[in-house]
């Protein structure tokens, strides 16, 4: 029985090793069909597989962040374009390739491109690309020329092409247009969507390209964008600028910019809030992964970061007040160009507006008068970078550094006439005021008062008519500068842009010039100096930093704002050093400026004011002169301001240079003034009545404007 049981057992063993051959059999022969099947029906498509080793990132522009105003209004926005590009393969097109490429678009689009444009190296390029004609080229080269490197062998072969050859080409508008788009090609780097065309696109030239692509390898007819003005012209200065396509970075920073993320032909701020606040604006890139094979062509694509259009910037302006602000100085401009005499030198009027206590920048008005055109355009960046003699607006100023330094006290007097030192000429007051303390000297303008604060200073105390100063303080110079910096006269305001201007510092230290300091005559500065100055005072001598941006919002798909990314709060950027009765009892004088009865405001100009004015008015000495000669004496018309004195909302200063004496005639500083606070109380009146809510950023104004 048991030699049986053995029997059947190996009997079997075979058996069942032969099932496990034809099954392992079986596995073999469909692995080698699907092999088969691979390398023979699929292998040129699983070798293209294979050669797609190369992947590289390429990163598109998205469109900036807008700008609205203080009350959620659009001033800058994207506007949608019509754009052909081209994306360059990963090792680049020959020219060859490039020209015929050329060729073939030019077809379906035309650019700007002038005759008279066409450099003499594109037309031996086109030339040398022609039938055989680099063969001849290179037959001309010499035994040294064919041993140098391929850059300089290029050129050596573009010098040997001669007039004869190239007037063998008939250089007509059509070959014009193949060479214009072959340069915009040659221009593209790899991988990266380069524009040919984005100004000017007709439906006809869009629909073309876009229906031939297959036919034009690397272009794309896509939708690009540029930047709109909503308000047009009006505070576009600050708005500020961006490169276009073309131009792309900067090259003096292309360094930064590259190693900050940018492309080449990538369009980045360069003036105003465009520039000063680029890393807000810019956005996120688009960034595509391209898969490449061997040889350099794309064969795949794909998004891998979705790109977020730039963050919205909220200003503090106010651009229905900027408007109006904008027309009262023009119209006041052209007045008093229309008036007599030394007026025709009048270019220029000035106007800022600022929040004194939180530092919001609320208009910024510069009228020019552009001779050579005759008419009058807006240059609202002279209110930061002109710099001018302000004159007796800043005894303010000169009062309280008298005050600190103990050179006076609240109630001193002096007697108001001229003055005489040794080897100069008599300084006066406008006119003999007699006895003056500090109020009086400010409401009636007093410059004795100031140069016997600014002797003081100097050391002299004992001023004799006649006599030379005696002079013990040799930084009294340097003394009255620390003190003016303190409001912000001669130094940087803060202001969020890339530049401003300091003013100018006069380098002659003589005692007498320290005098003419003290009433304004001496250092410039900028009208925006001067609005920060008569903020400080009017806010109880906190320096703020002026700021022309609010918030910095998250972009949103409707015309609403997004959430809040940022708050720019108010920055106090000093207080002034000295006893707070010092600033109240400069406030009063401001006050009797415009309401005393000797007050050099309280005038015809402002009759009827009833929003509390206070301020100071100033003039300055000026001289124009042409070719080293003087040709003119003019003055500085100036005023600084702020309304209501109780509470302060508003602060200005007005700078208009150049003027003819205006005593008896048109006081243009003071009717640019009554005008800018006339609007703006006048605009607050009308939202109030409306329902706008003065501090509500988000709401849409419900008046017409």
């Amino acid at each position: 029985m048991v030699d049986e049981k053995k029997k059947k057992k190996r009997s079997q063993l075979p058996f069942r090793l032969n099932i496990l051959f034809v099954f392992v059999f079986l596995l073999f022969s469909l692995l080698i069909l699907q092999l088969g099947v691979v390398q023979i029906l699929n292998g040129e498509e699983a070798q293209d597989k294979i050669n797609r080793t190369v992947k590289d990132t390429s990163k598109n522009q998205v469109p900036r962040g807008k700008m609205y105003d203080r009350y959620g209004r659009l001033i800058l926005d994207n506007e949608p374009v019509r754009s052909i590009t081209y994306t360059a393969p990963k090792h680049g097109a020959s020219a060859e390739e490039r020209l015929q490429l050329a060729e073939k678009l030019a077809e379906y689009m035309k650019l700007e491109y002038p005759y008279d444009e066409l450099r003499e190296r594109d037309k031996k390029e086109y030339w040398y690309l022609q039938g055989n004609n680099a063969k001849v080229a290179a037959s001309r080269l010499t035994k040294k020329e064919k041993e140098m490197e391929p850059s300089d062998q290029y050129q050596a072969l573009l010098d040997h092409i001669t007039e004869e050859d190239l007037a063998t080409i008939d250089w007509n508008e059509d070959v014009i247009q193949v060479i214009a788009i072959k340069r915009e090609l040659d221009a593209a780097s790899e991988l990266t969507p380069h524009v040919i065309k984005n100004e000017g696109v007709s439906p006809e030239e869009y629909a073309q390209i876009a229906e031939h692509l297959k036919d034009l390898p690397g272009i794309d007819a896509s939708i690009d964008w540029q930047r709109k003005r909503i308000f047009g012209q009006t505070f576009a200065n600050y708005i500020g600028s961006i490169t276009d396509r073309e131009e792309g970075i900067p090259s003096e920073n292309e360094d930064f910019y590259l190693t900050n993320g940018y492309s080449r032909n990538d369009r980045v701020g360069i003036s105003g809030l465009e520039q000063e606040y680029e890393s807000v604006l810019r956005g996120t890139k688009e960034q595509i992964l391209y898969t490449t094979n061997k040889d350099g062509e794309v064969v795949d694509s794909e998004v891998v970061v979705e790109g977020q259009r730039g963050n919205d910037l909220v200003l503090t302006i106010d651009m229905e007040l900027q408007r109006r602000v904008d027309q009262i100085v023009k119209r006041e401009l052209k007045a008093i160009r229309s008036e007599s005499g030394l007026n025709r030198y009048v270019d220029d009027a000035l106007v800022a507006m600022l929040n004194p206590k939180t530092g919001e920048v609320l208009a910024l008005s510069g009228q020019h008068y552009d001779s050579e055109e005759n008419k009058i355009v807006d240059e609202s960046f002279r209110v930061v970078y002109d710099q001018h003699r302000p004159g007796s607006a800043v005894k303010g100023a000169t009062v309280l550094a008298g005050y600190d330094a103990g050179l006076i006290q609240p109630g001193t007097s002096f007697y108001d006439n001229p003055i005489k030192i040794a080897g100069t000429p008599e300084k006066s007051s406008w006119k003999d005021l007699d006895w003056v303390d500090d109020l009086e000297a400010l409401e009636r303008s007093s410059n004795v008062y100031m140069f016997y604060v600014a002797m003081r200073m100097l050391g002299d105390y004992n001023y004799v008519r006649g006599d030379a100063l005696n002079v013990t303080n040799t930084n009294a110079f340097q003394d009255f500068r620390n003190y003016f910096a303190q409001f912000g006269l001669g130094v940087e305001t803060g202001i969020d842009l890339p530049y401003e201007a300091n003013g100018y510092k006069g380098q002659n230290p003589q005692a007498g010039n320290l005098l003419d300091f003290a009433i304004g005559q001496y250092d410039t500065f900028t009208t925006l100096q001067l609005a920060q100055y008569v903020s400080t005072i009017a806010n109880d001598g906190y320096r703020i930093r002026p700021k022309l941006v609010n918030e910095v919002r998250q972009p949103s798909v409707d015309e609403q704002l997004g959430p809040v990314v940022k708050n720019y709060n108010t920055d106090v950027l000093n207080k002034i050093e000295m006893d707070d009765r010092y600033i109240e009892r400069v406030q009063q004088g401001f006050i009797n400026v415009f309401h005393g009865s000797g007050g050099t405001a309280n005038n015809r100009y402002w009759a009827g004011a009833s929003y509390k004015p206070a301020g100071k008015t100033g003039t300055a000495q000026n001289a124009i002169y042409e070719d080293g000669k003087l040709i003119a004496e003019t003055e500085n018309l100036t005023l600084v301001g702020y309304a209501p004195y109780d509470n302060p909302e508003v602060a200005f200063a007005v700078v208009v240079p150049n003027t003819g004496t205006y005593e008896g005639k048109y006081a243009v500083n003071h009717t640019i003034g009554r005008g800018i606070l006339d609007a703006y109380f006048q605009l607050k009146k009308e939202r109030q009545q409306n329902g706008v809510d003065m501090n509500l950023k988000d709401n849409k104004e419900k008046d017409s404007n």
